[in-house]
């Protein structure tokens, strides 16, 4: 029997999210001003057709700020994919987890030093600070990698099965 689960996690977002956004507002308000302060694109009447694209991109260039995470696990394969505004999705990340070296909370002792030194990371939680969030290491496309992301109870039962001894929960 095939066991199937999934989750969505959304991204809280950050000070810098909030600073990337005024930036855009900014920048397209002036970036408007200029284009109907031209002469030239008024009399040919592209100047509305310029603003009206200006402010499209910026809405697209602020939304593209939400993004949300899919946790996929399937028979012990573990796929995350990004959702970005809810229009696009990327795959992140796809192992089984026969390949994890070890699956435990991020504020447990076994994220010491030699974890957080890990240079390859995928963040897929919430955000930094999560109480829920979980750490995979592995060796991802040859890299050693560290995978931070916010599993059910289920999936790290369903983990449990295929690697008991590499499973922790606290």
């Amino acid at each position: 029997m095939d066991t199937f689960m999934e989750k969505l996690v959304t991204r809280k977002k950050t000070y810098i999210d909030h600073l990337i956004t005024a930036g855009i507002l900014i920048g397209s308000l002036l970036l408007i001003t200029v284009v109907l302060s031209i002469q030239i694109l008024v009399q040919l009447g592209l100047s509305l057709i310029f603003a009206v694209g200006i402010g499209y991109l910026a809405y697209v260039l602020i939304t593209s700020r939400n993004i949300e995470y899919e946790y996929i696990v399937t028979n012990g394969d573990l796929d995350i994919d990004m959702i970005i505004s809810k229009r696009k999705r990327k795959r992140l990340f796809s192992a089984s987890c026969k390949e994890f070296d070890i699956v435990s909370p991020v504020k447990s002792s076994h994220f010491n030093q030699s974890v957080q030194n890990i240079k390859n990371r995928i963040d897929a939680s919430s955000s930094a600070d999560s109480p829920d969030a979980y750490f995979i290491t592995l060796n991802y496309n040859g890299e050693r990698t560290l995978v931070i992301f916010e599993p059910t109870e289920k999936m790290l039962t369903n983990f449990r099965i295929y690697i008991p001894r590499k499973v922790f929960t606290s």
